[in-house]
């Protein structure tokens, strides 16, 4: 069997990611760890993302990953320097996508929809800084958003109610792109694109990690040469009924585990 790739979230929402890998890497075996007993990652200290990190890491890496996607901006902010420090396979990380939103902008206003963790990280400050001088930087912590996500209440009055808390300042503030800085986030763009004015750009980062992802594969000559239909495992450590609604492949194995 070819070596898969290894992709882990704090939850389901990490599956958005999965779904832009897959389609830029239709040869490529894949394996998802859906840590949804922890979730979400963002309100927890930085020493218990790095330790729910290295611990999915080394799952991983037992499961016979050659890459690992870090398919949640708060991991990729809190440990992906430690676990690129201490394991020997490349990591591709996840950060906010401040600079299309920099160079999209015309009002000069973007507003970051994001998890405590991230918004709260020296990395998300730096791209910040160096990608958005003149631009303001509207931050919006997306408390409870991933609850209900991870609950399968995507389109429900809760979270209709909790997104408009949340976009009515920045839409009063005159934003013109909306950045996803959590991979839970793209299940929503359904539901934004009904709430928000057609103006205004949603950004996420799905299809740049992907991109990123082949790069670094041929770079170390770790593309799949097979020509066989791939396969997707996804394990969970919670219920599988999200996370299979969410993948949506009926040849992905998917179950639940303790990891």
């Amino acid at each position: 069997m070819q070596k898969p790739i290894g992709i882990f979230d704090s939850g389901v929402g990490g599956t958005s990611i999965w779904k832009e890998v897959a389609k830029m890497l239709p040869n490529e075996n894949t394996i998802y760890l859906a840590d949804s007993a922890n979730a979400p990652y963002g309100e927890k200290s930085k020493e218990e993302i790095l330790s729910l990190s290295i611990k999915n890491t080394e799952y991983l890496l037992n499961a016979g990953s050659k890459i690992i996607v870090v398919a949640c901006n708060t991991a990729t902010t809190n440990a992906i320097d430690h676990l690129r420090s201490h394991y020997d396979v490349p990591f591709i990380g996840i950060e906010p996508a401040i600079k299309p939103a920099a160079l999209q902008t015309k009002t000069k206003k973007v507003g970051v929809l994001a998890t405590k963790g991230t918004l709260s990280s020296s990395l998300f400050h730096n791209t910040s800084k160096l990608f958005a001088e003149g631009i303001t930087v509207l931050e919006q912590e997306g408390k409870g958003l991933v609850e209900l996500i991870e609950a399968g209440k995507i389109d429900s009055p809760e979270m209709r109610s909790l997104l408009a808390t949340f976009l009515d300042p920045m839409l009063k503030e005159n934003i013109d792109c909306l950045v996803l800085g959590c991979t839970h986030y793209p299940y929503l763009i359904p539901v934004l694109r009904e709430m928000l004015p057609e103006h205004i750009n949603i950004i996420d980062s799905g299809e740049a990690v992907a991109r990123q992802t082949k790069a670094v594969l041929e770079q170390n000559n770790l593309l799949s040469d097979s020509e066989n239909r791939p396969d997707h495992i996804f394990y969970t450590n919670a219920d599988v009924k999200v996370l299979k609604d969410l993948v949506d492949d009926p040849t992905a194995q998917i179950s639940s585990k303790d990891f």
